[in-house]
């Protein structure tokens, strides 16, 4: 059980979002009080009150990078101009109502049942989801060219090496830093036990977190190694040492992207990398109908998987079994889901027991909220890539290095969806920064240059346009 400290971060972290916002530039403040937040407040810790959506650590920091931005608002448009992101982007907010709807009945067992769900929820379930997309609007608004877009990059270095400190504690101790400083471990202890060794977990939901969080700061790390001119000799020792950071979290998926990715970078140009990007973003995307249509190679991906760990097969054909048991039950309810309260998962008919885990966050969307959640969630991360490839067909076209990298890392993220959930607020940051890139790539030259970043200086009464 979370101690009166959780709370107190929760309670606090609006006032250090301010001190960012008065301190730093809109860049870099929206940037840490999201990614700060995520990183540093405790999980599985939240106020719930009526109606509203629970404040915790996602919540929290996305109300307060919004209500900074718009403080310092001043551009003439708000919404995406792109009419299929806004049908997306509402279909995602509003699924929760006809879950609600459908979803009125008791689900009895022998032993007690599952409640139905009320009406009154619904507007918690909307307002949840808006939350949620509060950093694709902040990001396609604010990161929109290629130096807010290394402000991403290197930001994320910068958090990989502040976040390696708690880490190596850590992988020396044993993953204790939550119940010392949180009153609470957030996980089952057992999962942090890697090959004679410990993986850190810090104050992130699971290993798998933290794993992918050194991914994207050491991809980062590489990105701006192999791309900038100066200080190459300290930007090669911060890549080295997170990337050692990487292997130290002991998980074989990240190690695969640590070892495909950088040679993206390297060798294809920016157009070739958001067309590569959105090949996968589309596999991603239909990744169910071809999962529930035999098109995986499942088996053979598991007999792989046995070849070089037997104990991660057997976890491999456990995931495999689950989405098989929840991709049925979901086909009971294909277009909104079976909402929340576990409605989702498969239990015992008799004592009302949870018989499956879920565990990617596609399976997760379609069974809570359906097919129309799903497109809403996952068309929503995937349009970003798309849209880009569109306009990479286009000869007066240019498509950063940079912003190719960062394309790179959140296609990374796509593909991790599948086995886990690490769907963060920056994963939503990053799609709005990508919306807002391509749509800047529809003016001209002049329009371009002439379109300025914001910056935040202080006192807060006093935010205005960088000149």
């Amino acid at each position: 059980m979370p101690n009166s400290f959780a709370y107190f971060m929760l309670l606090v972290w609006p006032f250090v979002a301010l001190l960012f916002f008065r301190r730093l530039s809109i860049n870099q403040a929206i940037i840490w009080t999201i990614l700060g937040g995520y990183l540093a407040l405790p999980p599985l810790t939240s106020f719930d009150l009526p109606i509203l959506p629970s404040l915790d650590k996602v919540t929290i920091p996305n109300i307060c990078a919004y209500l900074g931005f718009l403080a310092t608002k001043t551009q003439p448009w708000f919404w995406p101009k792109s009419i299929v992101a806004r049908l997306t982007l509402a279909l995602f907010v509003l699924t929760p109502i006809g879950t609600v709807l459908t979803n009125a009945d008791f689900i009895p067992f022998g032993i007690g049942g599952l409640p139905s769900m009320a009406l009154q929820e619904a507007p918690s379930l909307v307002l949840s989801n808006l939350v949620t997309m509060l950093p694709v609007l902040v990001g396609y608004q604010v990161f929109r060219d290629d130096k807010a877009i290394r402000d991403v990059l290197s930001a994320l270095v910068l958090a990989g090496l502040i976040y390696s400190i708690p880490m190596l504690v850590e992988i020396r101790f044993s993953p204790q830093l939550n119940i010392l400083i949180y009153g609470f471990f957030q996980h089952e202890f057992n999962q942090m036990i890697r090959y004679g060794g410990y993986r850190p977990i810090v104050f992130l939901p699971h290993g798998l977190w933290v794993a992918f969080f050194a991914f994207m700061a050491a991809l980062s790390a590489f990105t701006l190694l192999a791309l900038g001119s100066q200080n190459r000799t300290r930007n090669f020792l911060i890549f080295i040492y997170l990337l050692a950071m990487l292997i130290a979290c002991k998980s074989a998926g990240v190690l695969i992207y640590i070892i495909v990715f950088p040679p993206l970078v390297l060798m294809l140009s920016g157009k070739m990398q958001v067309r590569l990007a959105a090949m996968i973003g589309a596999i991603t995307l239909f990744y169910p109908v071809l999962r529930g249509g035999g098109f995986i190679p499942t088996q053979a991906i598991a007999d792989f998987t046995a070849s070089i760990d037997a104990d991660r097969a057997g976890s491999f054909i456990y995931r495999l079994m689950n989405e098989d048991l929840l991709l049925e039950h979901a086909s009971a309810r294909p277009l909104f889901g079976w909402g929340g309260w576990a409605r989702n998962l498969v239990h015992d008919s008799i004592t009302g027991r949870a018989l499956t885990v879920v565990d990617g966050e596609w399976v997760n969307s379609i069974g809570m909220y359906g097919w129309a959640g799903y497109v809403g969630e996952f068309g929503l991360l995937g349009l970003p890539l798309f849209m880009l490839a569109l306009r990479s067909r286009y000869k007066n076209v240019i498509i950063s290095k940079y912003a190719g990298a960062l394309v790179l890392i959140f296609t990374a993220n796509l593909i991790d969806l599948i086995p886990n959930a690490t769907l963060i607020p920056f994963t939503w940051l990053l799609a709005g920064t990508l919306l807002g890139y391509t749509e800047r790539l529809r003016l001209s030259p002049v329009e371009q240059n002439s379109s300025k970043p914001l910056k935040a200086t202080a006192p807060w009464a006093r935010l205005q346009l960088e000149t």
